[in-house]
Parts: C-alpha cells; structure tokens; sequence
C-alpha cells in the first residue's frame, strides 16, 4: 500500500456556545492514498463536515482545535513535502494548500460560485493566481475543463452567469473550478443533494471518471449509502464525533460488526423488501454538551452490554482493513449476530450479484 496523501490523527474539535462547549469531534483517525476514494457516512450532526473544513482551514470563529495533526503529503518542484495543516494560518492555507492542493466541492453550487462574475473568470482566477498562467492560457485551460466535465460549446459558457446555468450545470462549473490547478486531493461535501435523481447520477459518474484519468484521492461526504456504495474503495461510520467502524467498501456494506452500522443498512430503502414499514434507528443522538459516558451509541443500541454503558469501546481489528468500536467484538462479549433481516438482505444483494461473501473477508 502506498504512503497516505492525507493523515488524520487523534483530532479533537469543541465549538464554544451560549450554552457551553458541544465536543463535536472526538477524536478522529483518518488515511487517505493517493487514488482512492474515502467515503464518510453518519447521520446529521456526527461530524463529517466539521472534520473536512478542518482539512481546509475553514473554521468558525467559535471553534477550537483541542488535539491531533491532518499531515499533508504532496510533491513541490520534484521533492516531497509533509505539513500539518492544523499549524498553517488561515494566510497560508488560501496561498498554499487550498484550490492548489487540496479542493473541496460544496453542496449547493450556488453558494460557492460568485453571481457577478461570468464562470470564465471564476475558473481563470485560480489559475492566474495559484499557478501564475497567462490569461491567454487559462482561458485555453478553462475550455479544456468545461469539456471534461461535459458542458457543450464551452466557449459560449465561458461568457454565462451562474444563474443562467441549470444545477447540473452549476455543480459541473464547481467541479471544473477545483480541478483547475491540479489538486492532490479532492473533497466533496454532499455534492449531489441539491440535484435530482438522474443528475446525481451524471454528476457522480463525472467525478469517478475524472479521478480514473487524473489519480486523484477523493473524500465524499454522504448520508446516503446509495451513493456510497457507486464510489468509494473504503468507507468510514461516524457517530457522535467518532469513528466507529471503517473498512473496505464490501466489508461495511456485506459484513458489518457495529450495531450502529447495522441501523443505518436497515433504514435503507429496499424494493425488495416484505416489509411495508421503513426501519428507523430508535432515539436520537447525544447532546455533545455533556460528556458522553461509554459507548455513545449504547442509549439506541439493542444490542448494548453493560459496559457499554461505563468504558468507551477500542477500535477491535476484524481484518486487516476493517475495525469497529464495539464491545461485541471483544473475546469474552457474547455472541451477537446481525438482525435477520439485514442479513437478509445482504444475502439477496449478493445472490443477485452472482456472488457470495466468504468467511476470507472476499466477495465472489
């Protein structure tokens, strides 16, 4: 395997408020290599943004970097350079890391492009800045962008405002943006949420093709696992500021080993299914106000042990490149399987699949 692009070790993040300090990033451990696609999953509020904008320097002005590193590793002029992003100021992130380095693809495209600017302006700027190119050239590059991200006749575009472009065609425009001074790493933060079905599609296929040319490593941000399951190589589960479980793609989606993992599978939505009623994962999240006792999970977890409740869980190695934080993985906890009707499901995806997942951890 080769070196990580991107490490994120032990980082810990607190937002003062009115009303106290919420922990809102307890302690996250991330690696990304080059050329692969990492994918964060959780509900609302676990966390997932708040760790990317760290990765960028965006931060409130209510917000506290307690503890940890995010090491960048990244070529200078033919010599390997490793910085931790957390000691740059907010100066030196824009001039040397952020759109040149490391770029991130927000939400809603809207809010990301400049409305009194015509989009060929918005795609030079970086370029004229970061890497010194001549107008003549960056209006070439922009041209050679706009087609590889799939917008016809580029030239008439390059003269368009964002409001007379559709979404689609917004969020291409965004993605053509943070491709322009070739980044290592790419960041998408929900990208395709404010896009219908057929769109997201498009737009999902766009960026797997455009890594597959350019090498790219890609972080996505998402609650849903459709998505997830199209695009990434590994996929991390966050609840409650934390980590809790991380694996390759296959293992989290065909053997999942954390209770919390196992609610999210089942609220998918299943055509399949005999049962009429959508599976939820009862109560709700913790108040990151208070200091999380145990398990954060343990509250809505059927499956909770006692201890749970008193010792937060270490992360427990299944394979070498899948690990839960969850007591039930401990030699002396017993012996709990997944609810039937995920395995289940499971079963049905990978018979419809034409294959069979094996206790060696491979799908066939």
């Amino acid at each position: 395997m080769s070196e990580p692009v991107l490490t994120i070790n032990d980082l810990s993040i607190s937002f003062k408020t009115s009303n106290g300090v919420v922990n809102a990033i307890r302690g996250v451990d991330l690696e990304l290599n080059k050329g692969e696609t990492i994918a964060i999953v959780g509900e609302s509020g676990s966390g997932k943004s708040v760790t990317v904008k760290a990765i960028m320097g965006i931060l409130s002005g209510n917000e506290e970097i307690n503890s940890g590193s995010i090491t960048f590793r990244y070529d200078r002029d033919g010599e390997e350079v490793t910085q931790d992003l957390l000691k740059l100021s907010k100066k030196e992130m824009r001039k040397r890391i952020n759109g040149k380095r490391i770029a991130m693809v927000f939400q809603d495209p809207m809010t990301s492009l400049n409305p009194t600017m015509t989009v060929g302006n918005q795609i030079m700027e970086g370029m004229i800045i970061h890497l010194k190119l001549s107008r003549a050239r960056a209006y070439e590059r922009s041209l050679e962008l706009l087609q590889l991200v799939g917008i016809t006749d580029p030239e008439k575009r390059m003269k368009s405002y964002p409001h007379q472009l559709s979404g689609g065609m917004r969020q291409r425009v965004v993605i053509a943006i943070m491709l322009a001074c070739n980044p290592e790493v790419l960041i998408c933060d929900e990208p395709t949420t404010a896009l219908d079905v057929t769109v997201q599609a498009k737009i999902l296929e766009l960026i797997k093709d455009i890594q597959a040319k350019t090498n790219i490593s890609v972080i996505y941000i998402t609650h849903d696992l459709g998505v997830v399951a199209k695009v990434a190589d590994y996929v991390s589960v966050m609840y409650a500021g934390k980590i809790v479980e991380r694996g390759t793609v296959n293992e989290i989606f065909y053997d999942p080993k954390h209770p919390y993992t196992w609610g999210l599978l089942s609220s998918m939505p299943d055509i399949g299914t005999e049962n009429e009623k959508l599976y939820s994962i009862p109560g709700s999240p913790p108040n990151l106000l208070h200091k999380v006792e145990g398990d954060a999970f343990a509250p809505r977890n059927a499956f909770a042990l006692n201890i749970d409740f008193k010792q937060e869980p270490p992360m427990f190695k299944v394979s070498d490149t899948h690990y839960a934080a969850t007591w039930l993985l401990h030699e002396n906890a017993p012996k709990v399987e997944m609810p039937e009707t995920l395995r289940k499901r499971i079963d049905t995806v990978v018979k419809e699949a034409g294959g069979r997942w094996t206790d060696s951890r491979s799908y066939k």
